[in-house]
């Protein structure tokens, strides 16, 4: 299995699992940024045997101050959503939602981040699986309750390399957010518009096809940014979802990275902090 393989899963690869009996968890993990609740589209029509997962909910911890707007969930509560979810212990999980791979990206990120060894990305999302001819079913999913066991209680310092504020200057940094929000032309959400100092902007969106599925080929991406094999770099964006996307499409061209999971809700919330504008 190639490192792409190991971190995407197809929508005919996936329904061969299913064909097959073999045992998979899949979790629908829908969000937008403008409608956060996904549970009702979820009821509406999912993945036959999905289990629907809030990121607002059990993939953050709202409860935890000074850390952004999605902070991470402890791992306690982690094994518990993800025993409640039916995952397993040596189960292989599918994470999707149907919204640029961000909310998927952010619980393959939580999940791998917890110690879990096979978790995949759904390349495409649903529009992939419906158009590989997916059959869909409604109603929520109630599994039989999992065994999994979190490895890492505290995800800060977990199985994938993160970064403090402070630590951000450690490294090559990518900002992966839109070019406008970069730049600071515009910053609908968080206290002050631009970007950490010294930070390159990386659009995750970029990364995505048209039709909402990775690049086939990453390497050029990276490359004109002076991403090599064996270099450490670090991703944030707005409050650590839509980074997740940029830390998934590395691992699958071989590449690590570590997520600032605080990321720049977390960065302005001080005022002392320096901001940057422009192209950089």
């Amino acid at each position: 299995m190639n490192s792409r393989e190991k971190i995407l899963i197809t929508a005919a690869e996936l329904a061969d699992l299913l064909k097959a009996g073999s045992g998979v968890s899949i979790l629908d993990v829908r969000w937008q940024l403008d409608a956060p609740d996904g549970r009702a589209a979820y009821l509406d029509g999912h993945i036959p045997g999905a289990v629907y997962v809030s990121l607002e909910e059990e993939l953050s911890d709202h409860g935890l101050t000074g850390r952004g707007r999605h902070p991470l969930p402890s791992g306690s509560a982690l094994q518990e959503s993800l025993r409640r979810w039916g995952v397993r212990e040596g189960i292989p999980v599918v994470v999707y939602d149907d919204w640029n791979r961000m909310a998927s990206g952010r619980a393959w990120w939580v999940l791998t981040a917890a110690g879990l060894t096979d978790v995949r990305i759904l390349d495409g999302g649903l529009s992939a699986w419906r158009d590989n001819g997916g059959e869909m079913a409604s109603g929520a999913v109630e599994p039989a309750p999992g065994n999994v066991t979190v490895l890492h209680q505290d995800l800060y310092a977990g199985a994938l390399p993160t970064l403090t504020a402070e630590q951000t200057s450690s490294m090559p940094l990518f900002d992966a957010r839109a070019p406008e929000r970069y730049r600071g032309d515009s910053e609908p959400v968080d206290a002050a518009a631009g970007h950490i100092p010294g930070a390159k902007n990386l659009p995750f969106a970029k990364l995505l096809t048209a039709d909402g599925k990775f690049v086939d080929d990453l390497a050029p991406l990276f490359s004109e940014r002076g991403i090599a094999a064996g270099v450490p770099v670090g991703t944030y964006c707005g409050s650590g979802v839509s980074a997740t996307v940029v830390i998934a499409a590395l691992a699958a061209a071989g590449h690590d990275a570590a997520l600032f999971p605080g990321s720049w809700s977390e960065w302005t919330s001080d005022p002392s902090r320096p901001v940057e504008r422009g192209d950089g």
